[in-house]
């Protein structure tokens, strides 16, 4: 029986040890710009987020939200939100 070496293990098993000096010096921040550039994250109060099962929720909830704000002529701002009761 042949002895189990290196290459012979596939790709997606962890080994028992890593040899540092083999591992090559990863970039700090090398995708932060493009990461930052393309997410939006809000964090929901907590009796907020109990309405809304999932992302797709919160989103349809909140198209709703910005139609009907077109279709009455007042544009949908922060202090518009906040003084509807």
């Amino acid at each position: 029986m042949k002895k189990k070496t290196e290459k012979q293990t596939s790709g997606e098993e962890l080994r028992r040890e890593y040899y540092l000096s083999k591992l090559k010096r990863g970039v700090r921040g090398k995708y932060v710009a493009r990461y930052r550039a393309g997410t939006n994250l809000v964090l929901l109060s907590p009796d907020v987020a109990k309405h809304f099962p999932d992302e797709q929720a919160v989103n349809t909830a909140l198209r709703s939200l910005i139609r009907g704000s077109k279709r009455s002529g007042r544009e949908l701002t922060f202090a518009n939100l906040t003084s509807v009761s």
